[in-house]
Formats: C-alpha cells, structure tokens, sequence
C-alpha cells in the first residue's frame, strides 16, 4: 500500500439511489456550502471527504487510511508522487558510510512544531528510541524496521541539536524509505509534548501514551510538523484542517506553504453521496483516496465540461484489494478457541483456500464491477513496483474453474448434498461470514459477488458489511472474524508491507500474534510458510544487489500465492476528479494519496 508500511483503506443501485436522494441532498449541500464558505471567509479552503471517523490523532498508534496525519506530520524524509524518488523533507541531505552501516542525516535549519517549539535531533531520537522501538506501543512502524533475523532495531544516537546518525546492525536496503512520512513512512513527534506520556503509566500498568492525543482530545492540542494542524473536529460530520504558521517549506517565490489556508475533510459515510456532494459543488475532489468507482467515472467524464473539474487517470493504483480468512490457532483471554473450531479446520486447509480462489469469477468482477477499468491482481507486490512478479513471469494465478473448485474440495473429505450444498467430513454445512466496510460500495458489490460466487460450489456465505472501525477493531483487537474483504496501501518497496507479511507485524491480520497492551494469546503460532516469508523478508533486506533482491521477493509472492493467506482480486485503475480551481495537482497511479502534494496546491483567482 514508497511505502514502509500497510494501511487498511476504506475506500448496482447507484441510479436509482441518485434520483431518490438528489433534491434532498441538493438543498442540504447548499446549507452546509453556505456555512463553509463563510466560515473560510478569511482565506482559501478545498473541501474532501472520508467515509469513517478517526479513529486516533496519535500518530504512533494509527491503523487506518485515510487519516488526519496526511495533513499533519512528515518524515525525515518524502517520496516524489511521481517519480518514486525519495526527497529530502525535515532533513536537508544524509550522508551513508561506505560499509553502509551508519546513516546520518542533518536536519533544516530553524525547523518549529506548530506550536512554535523548535524541532531537533531530540524529537528524532524521540521518536525512534522512546516511541517506535518502545515495546510497551503497539506501532506498525518498528515492523518495518526490524533488522536481520533477530528483528534487531538501529541505534539512533544525536550527534548534534540538527544531525542524528541510524546505526545498524547489518546493511539494510529499505531504510531510506522507511523514513519518508506518512501515510506508509515513519513521521517524526514533539518530544516536548509526549515524552512525559511514555514515562508515566496508568494505573492499570498501561502506559499514559496509549490514551494520548485520542479523538475525545482538544483537536487544537495536537502539536504538528506538516503544513496542517487540527483546528476542529465534529464527530459524524468534519475534521478542519489551517495552516501550520510554523510549517517550513517555501514556494518558487519564497512564499510560505501551503498554499491552501484551510482543508475541510467531511465525513460522508457512503460514496454515493459523496459523489453527490461533489457534483453539486459541495466537494472540490473525490477519489484522492480511493480511485473512483468505475460507474462514477463514466458519469463524471460527460460532466467534466459543464461541471468545472477534471478527471484524472493513470495505470493501476498501487493499493491492492483482498479476501482472507482467519487462520490463528490461538486461545482468546478466556481460553478459548480464537475462531470456531470447526470453522478453523476449513479455513486452515490450502485446499480450501485455494478452491476458493478458483471459484471466484474476477474476470466478470472486473467487466461488471469495474467496468474493466483495472487489471486482475495475482501479486501482493503493486504493479509499479520493480520487484513486482507477472504471471507471465511465472506467478501462481488462479483463473474462474469452479470445476476445480469442486475437485479440491472433494480430495480434501468435503461432500456436496443432495440440493448442492456442501458439507464438511463430520457433516457440517459449510457456512462463515464476511466483513468489510460499509459505504464502500465497490467492495459491497464484490462482496455481493463473491457470495453468490461460492453458493455455486455450495457454500453459504452471510456478507455484512460494518463500520469500518468496528471492522478494524475485530481484526486488530477481538480477532472475532471469520473472512474479511479489504484493502491495504501499496509500495514500490515490498519491504514497506513488513507489517502485514511479516508474523510478528501488527498489520498481520490472517494470523495476528500477541500485540502490545493486549490480552494473553495462548497458543498463537505462525505456520512454517509464514516463518519462510519472515527468511526472506530478512535477506531481502539485507540484500543491497537488486537482481538478487528481485528474486528473493519474486520467492516471497509465489508463496503467497500457492498457500493464499490472501486471496487477491482486481487492481482497479488510479481516477481522481477535481475542480479546475485546484492549480498544481500532480496525480499519478505511484502514490497511495491522490493529493500527494497539497501542500504546493493553489485555488485560482484566490
């Protein structure tokens, strides 16, 4: 989902839905407009939207994507949206050692929070030594930093208030980019405004870090380093974003960025009104971050001329979109079995994971749902990624056979009734349910699809789609899930998806282990496939010869998909559309955000 790290994302009756809610919207959208507009009065605003609540304004403990930190904070270093290049952001240059082992990187002179304090070595130290490498957090950002087969992490030391030096145990190729800033990279936080938090604990034992900067916070307390900070946040409707007076970087000109005064991101819990919000003018973007629907696309290319906006294209989007099952052994808190026992036997055989696979028909998901605008997904590599494995290189795929479907599960003991349905050896009909986030009507259409798919090898599947917070919830927390359908960012670097391949990654939803702050998990374990991948994650990185990189990584997908811990589907084609007042977009299919570089955006005639 370049990168350093995953995200989940959360992203016919569209018609008919559209001609039933549009005066009604209409006449909404002109009040909410009103307000908004004079509430910007002062200066400049872009309106986006985002289907879900934030779930944390702290930084270290976010999960998800979209989130507020896109906005907020950087890295040491960025990554060019178009080219892939990692570019200096916090950090003016680095320097590594011939032996490779010492990085050291020399901060911008006069860097500030947002709230006017200096930004130094200190908070880098910080960041790394008492936040990401802290054992007591549960941040996805030490996996992607985790170093040889011990998961060892750098020593970070300061060397002066603006140079820090990463010191390592062993070459490691990807750390450049794990150092690039959200949504994928490592963002860099106040110590001024946190170091007491991860000192002091609770008096449960939790650390006070854990229930820091939560959304029940003062949206104005969050101290940033991006060009944005919190300015309010409405629960159900808004997050407002204004400028950072203290953000450091300039324009051509040397005039301050950003260029945009204020960002509101409304909380439009369904894509389908937010399609209808951006027509009516209530929304200056829609797709930065998730492409648009393939249906909206269409509709929004005839309108383009009329409508003042543009739509953008490019190839794939670098996210990949997935089905998994819940594969943990392990014992919940009260001893019992994670996932129904019975349950667990299906979803634990390749078999019937790959029978699954076989059985679902992506090549008429991507004509009806996507309207052929993507391509199948086989790899858990992006397209654009260098490392990325095609099946014409030899990559596992599995194309629509429910035939072998049916044989597979016939050799691994299942049987078909008399009426079709399937049942296991011990005569149990073979039923589960699967989530994913409602509002994303693409994944409820493919949801829709896959459920009607497997009833014909006679499987019964309860499709619910939820919250997309409870859902998180369930796979990082609960574990209370039986098959799940989502999304996570891509990467050009796959090492980037650490946290999600990785056994021991919090992002590693199939076979989640013990996390930080979490109940006991009794007899958790990873399965000998899963220990391989950890090996090759470590000698990938390792590796700094990138053919011998390629084919380590080009190892790690084959795996995937012969034991298919996920089942991926359709890569769907990067599409933006936006007001011709936005001056200075760069879209492009490489970035996990649409609007990579708001910061340089400009509103015309403003």
């Amino acid at each position: 989902m370049e990168r350093v790290r995953s995200r989940f994302y959360g992203g016919h009756g569209w018609k008919r839905a559209i001609a039933l809610c549009l005066a009604i919207a209409l006449s909404l959208v002109g009040c909410r407009s009103s307000e908004l507009r004079v509430a910007a009065a002062q200066g400049s605003q872009i309106v986006l939207a985002t289907l879900s609540n934030p779930k944390t304004f702290n930084y270290a403990l976010n999960q998800e994507f979209p989130s507020v930190f896109l906005f907020t904070y950087e890295g040491l270093t960025a990554e060019n949206g178009e080219t892939g290049a990692i570019e200096p952001a916090l950090a003016e240059a680095w320097t590594i050692s011939q032996d490779g082992l010492r990085v050291r990187f020399r901060l911008r002179e006069g860097l500030r929070w947002s709230d006017g304090e200096p930004l130094t070595a200190d908070d880098v130290v910080f960041t790394y030594q008492q936040v990401i490498f802290n054992p007591d957090i549960p941040t996805d950002g030490a996996d992607g930093l985790r170093i040889g087969a011990e998961g060892r992490f750098p020593e970070v030391q300061k060397r002066s208030d603006r140079e820090v030096e990463f010191i390592l145990p062993e070459p490691f190729a990807p750390l450049l980019r794990t150092t690039i800033g959200p949504p994928t990279g490592i963002a860099i936080l106040p110590r001024h405004a946190l170091e007491a938090a991860t000192r002091t604990r609770n008096p449960d034992g939790t650390l006070q870090f854990l229930s820091t900067w939560s959304t029940g916070a003062d949206p104005r307390s969050i101290v940033t380093s991006g060009p944005y900070l919190i300015d309010q946040y409405v629960p159900g409707q808004r997050v407002i974003f204004r400028r950072n007076p203290y953000y450091w970087r300039r324009d051509g000109a040397g005039q301050p960025l950003p260029s945009i005064d204020r960002v509101v991101w409304q909380i439009v819990e369904s894509t389908d009104t937010q399609l209808l919000r951006f027509r009516s003018g209530d929304l200056d973007v829609m797709g930065d971050t998730r492409p648009l629907r393939p249906e909206y696309f269409a509709l929004l290319r005839r309108e383009e001329a009329r409508g003042n906006f543009r739509v953008y294209g490019g190839g794939p989007w670098s996210g990949t979109t997935f089905l998994s099952f819940n594969l943990n052994q392990g014992l919940d808190a009260q001893g019992q079995p994670v996932v129904n026992p019975v349950k667990a036997r299906w979803f634990q055989q390749k078999a019937f994971r790959q029978a699954v696979a076989y059985a679902i028909d992506r090549r008429r998901m991507l004509n009806n749902v996507f309207r052929g605008l993507g391509e199948l997904q086989d790899s858990p590599v992006s397209f654009q990624s260098p490392y990325f494995l095609s099946p014409d290189q030899g990559l596992k795929t599995y194309d629509y056979d429910p035939a072998k479907a049916r044989s597979l599960l016939e050799a691994a003991g299942f049987r078909y009734g008399d009426r079709g349905e399937l049942f296991d050896s011990d005569g149990n009909r073979v039923q589960f349910t699967l989530l994913t986030n409602s509002g994303n009507k693409i994944r409820e259409a493919i949801g829709s699809q896959i459920r009607s798919d497997l009833a014909k090898i006679g499987m019964r599947v309860d499709f619910t789609p939820i919250d997309f917070n409870a859902l998180t919830s369930k796979l990082t927390d609960s574990r209370d899930w039986d098959a799940h359908l989502i999304g996570f960012t891509g990467s050009a670097e796959p090492h980037a998806g650490a946290n999600l391949w990785t056994s021991g990654g919090g992002s590693h939803v199939f076979n989640l282990g013990p996390q930080p702050g979490q109940p006991p998990l009794d007899g958790w374990q990873p399965y000998p496939w899963e220990r391989e991948i950890d090996r090759l994650f470590t000698t990938g990185a390792q590796e700094l010869d990138e053919a011998k990189r390629r084919a380590i990584y080009g190892e790690f997908q084959q795996i995937v998909q012969e034991e298919l811990p996920v089942i991926h589907l359709v890569a769907e084609l990067a599409l933006m559309a936006g007001r011709d007042r936005l001056d200075g977009v760069k879209y492009s299919s490489l970035p996990t955000w649409g609007l990579w570089n708001l910061r340089e955006i400009k509103i015309k005639n403003d």
